[in-house]
């Protein structure tokens, strides 16, 4: 069913695609592994792949973990679970994008600074290929510099490491990896593809720092650098790397002469990717700070600098084309925020993208990453403390349930385009604290003045327009002060700050428009608007907690 691979089946001329993926990190901090797609659920629910088939997904980012086959050095490989959402996936028509590795160095008894590693993995990778030989893209290694930097170069993760030597070798190591992998897995499938994913931003700083700024934005790149055959004596992080990783450095010369190039430049960029350094650190908070070894600067996320322009998406995608001219898509689009500006994000994602198809760009997809939700990432998985961030499901229940990125994605997989009145307000990276809100309006019938001051200041900081009104301006139990107030403010969705709204709630189930009932006894007004979004958005209802949807 999948023979064709990615390079053939996709054209520039088709129209973008949307491709799905779960959050499935799994990270070693300490003696403690998190597992993300364990915490999810998805590990043990098959029929999340049909969800994801019903948004309209055909291509899925798939974890097919070495952790999670042989955890155990004596133990036989497990692929049990494995077979059969592989072959739910064939009877749907979703292709996979099989990820052997995605922040972790292998099961435990694997020991990555072995010389056996990339020996290991290629086996490993081999077996996959072997057992499912129909699979024809691949992502071996997800973001090895990312990895390499937080567990070599931070000493977030294992084997928390804090130097250029570890780091170094770290990276060099899963490059090997990865061009051993790939040459294993197409001894038996000549046609595979690797879809290569890395983060990829861009670095500003004051005068003082450009030198550490310059070095940054040439390191972004290594890992397509080196797959592609580019790190050799004339690269821009030659030296660095020779110096801090000795003899390792001959696997980059090998890979300058027997390159392992990406078939797909796989971009995963978030909000935070683009970082600003600075020397003046008394500005900023402790855990900002950090240093080169010759230098002390805060380095922070250029959104919250406003002096800073960042390159956006769209330039990354332009200056990502004109470096490789390979196929590109963006593998990982998620924000950890409130649903709208989830929404936004997506939003402009996907308008990004088709930008930069537009200008000439081979620009294949974008891919709703976490479609299940995440964990602990506010924290970058280094503690477990139930933090949650949802996705097109809320995974939290007993059954997913869909929020209003699902209807979204749906929307986008279906005609490329989504309208909803919460995209007419420009994300908050663009609008600044005191942005105004656009567009249609959340009509607050604030019976409760406290409350409806609340539900007001909730909307203002998420940049959801809104009307309010006492109960002068209207009397929730009357119809014709209920049809006055609907025909005059013409909202798309309406919150009553008492638990029963009367004739107003019977005008709103006749012009079908959503309402949400609260009181001193709700749930909170955040979580309120997010579920007034998701009910607006899905034909499937929201079992409310305390707030009542309507």
């Amino acid at each position: 069913m999948f023979a064709a691979p990615i390079r053939g089946l996709l054209s520039r001329r088709s129209p973008l695609e949307l491709w799905g993926g779960v959050e499935c990190t799994v990270n070693r901090v300490g003696d403690r592994s998190f597992d993300q797609i364990a915490r999810t659920g998805h590990m043990w629910r098959l029929d999340d792949l049909d969800r994801f088939a019903e948004l309209g997904i055909r291509t899925l980012r798939f974890p097919l973990l070495w952790e999670h086959v042989q955890p155990e050095r004596e133990s036989e490989a497990d692929w049990r679970g494995f077979d059969l959402a592989l072959e739910r996936l064939r009877e749907l028509g979703i292709r996979p994008i099989v990820g052997l590795l995605h922040h972790g160095f292998g099961p435990r008894w694997v020991d990555v600074c072995a010389a056996e590693f990339s020996e290991q993995f290629a086996r490993y990778a081999r077996a996959v290929a072997e057992r499912y030989p129909w699979i024809d893209a691949y992502t071996p290694i997800n973001e090895p510099l990312t990895t390499a930097r937080f567990s070599g170069l931070y000493g977030h993760w294992h084997p928390h490491a804090r130097d250029d030597a570890t780091f170094a070798r770290l990276f060099i190591t899963q490059i090997s990896a990865i061009s051993g992998a790939m040459r294993a897995i197409r001894r038996v499938t000549p046609g595979a593809d690797l879809v290569q994913t890395e983060d990829l931003g861009k670095v500003a700083s004051t005068p003082a720092l450009e030198s550490q700024r310059d070095f940054e934005n040439e390191r972004r790149w290594l890992t397509w650098d080196a797959l592609c055959g580019r790190v050799n004596p004339g690269h821009a992080c030659w030296s660095y790397l020779a110096e801090a990783a000795g003899d390792a450095n001959r696997i980059l010369e090998r890979l300058a002469d027997e390159p392992c190039e990406a078939g797909v430049i796989g971009i995963n960029h978030y909000i935070t990717s683009e970082r600003y350094l600075d020397e003046r650190v008394e500005r900023y908070a402790l855990d900002e700070i950090g240093g080169n070894g010759r230098e002390v600067y805060a380095d922070v996320a250029q959104v919250n600098v406003e002096s800073v322009e960042r390159a956006g998406l769209r330039g990354l995608l332009r200056e990502s084309w004109e470096r490789y001219r390979l196929p590109i898509a963006i593998t990982e689009c998620h924000i950890g925020c409130t649903r709208e500006e989830q929404m936004r994000w997506l939003c402009e994602v996907w308008s990004d993208a088709s930008d930069a198809r537009d200008a000439g760009a081979d620009v294949r997809a974008v891919t709703s990453w976490a479609l299940l939700g995440s964990y602990d990432w506010n924290s970058l998985v280094t503690r477990e403390s139930d933090h949650y961030e949802s996705g097109a499901f809320d995974a939290r229940g007993a059954v997913p349930r869909p929020t209003a990125l699902a209807a979204m994605l749906h929307g986008l997989a279906s005609d490329g385009r989504y309208e909803h009145p919460v995209l007419a307000t420009p994300g908050w990276w663009h609008r600044g604290k005191a942005g105004a809100a656009r567009g249609p309006s959340i009509l607050i019938a604030a019976s409760d003045g406290s409350m409806g001051a609340e539900a007001a200041a909730a909307c203002e900081s998420r940049g959801l327009a809104y009307v309010l009104l006492d109960h002068d301006a209207i009397d929730i139990h009357s119809s014709d002060s209920a049809v006055c107030a609907l025909d005059a403010h013409r909202p798309w969705s309406v919150v009553c700050t008492t638990s029963y709204a009367g004739a107003l709630a019977e005008e709103c189930a006749r012009r079908a428009i959503t309402l949400a009932t609260c009181d001193e006894h709700a749930l909170d007004v955040h979580t309120l608007l997010d579920q007034l979004i998701d009910s607006d958005c899905t034909i499937a209802s929201i079992s409310p907690l305390n707030g009542v949807i309507v």
